[in-house]
């Protein structure tokens, strides 16, 4: 039997509004673990959102990856916030599909690597359904094309968790048709020289964001052998 994920598109939302709804998630799913003599189950959930312009700094994250300041960032209409998951700066945008799976991994793997892998792998496996190769780069969380190229690495999903009592938060963020000029004002995933890229971008056309949607639901389904409902 297939377990049961509940999926929602919660289309365009600000970061903070999300971000409250994953921990409500979280918290009901750990108090529910907490409670030894309970018939209730934990429940997994995958999110699906689009943010206004957002830059987010993960816990570890160092503030100087943000190369403007305040005032340009108001300016710019770009909201910013550091918060508790793994990993550094990143941005959210439009047209960017960005993940949030709740999933309590103690039905799962109870391994952080092996989760981080397969988030990847659903990642790599929809750019292969557009005739291109995702890949990993050794040490870097997320999905890159030509990773062991030097000076042709390029990044197209960030990723950054958060874990508590084996329940996940955070995840994904896929550049469809973003507009990649953000990225210029930080140091993606504070990783320097290397450069970000988009589906649109390697492709040369501006792609169809619910045939994306589409494709990455079904890979969600077959890397972690569940039912999206």
């Amino acid at each position: 039997m297939k377990q049961d994920v509940f999926f929602k598109d919660l289309g365009l939302r600000s970061y903070k509004e999300v971000w409250d709804l994953q921990e409500v998630l979280l918290k009901q799913n750990v108090e529910k673990k907490a409670l030894q003599y309970t018939r209730e189950t934990t429940v997994n959930h995958l999110l699906f959102v689009e943010h206004p312009p957002v830059y987010t700094l993960g816990k570890s994250g160092k503030k100087e990856h943000v190369l403007i300041g305040e005032e340009e960032l108001k300016e710019k209409g770009i909201e910013f916030y550091h918060i508790n998951r793994g990993g550094d700066i990143t941005f959210h945008g439009l047209q960017q599909l960005v993940g949030y799976p709740i999933l309590d991994l103690d039905k799962f793997n109870t391994d952080l690597g092996w989760y981080l892998r397969s988030l990847e792998e659903v990642i790599i496996l929809t750019m292969a359904e557009y005739g291109l190769k995702g890949d990993r780069s050794q040490g870097e969380t997320g999905v890159w094309l030509d990773p062991h190229v030097k000076g042709k690495e390029r990044k197209i999903c960030a990723m950054g968790i958060k874990c508590s009592r084996w329940i996940t938060m955070h995840g994904f963020a896929f550049n469809v048709n973003t507009d990649l000029n953000y990225f210029n004002y930080i140091v993606p995933c504070g990783i320097q020289n290397k450069q970000v890229t988009s589906l649109q971008k390697e492709l040369g056309y501006v792609v169809n964001m619910e045939d994306v949607k589409a494709k990455v639901k079904r890979n969600f389904e077959e890397v972690f052998k569940v039912q999206l409902i």
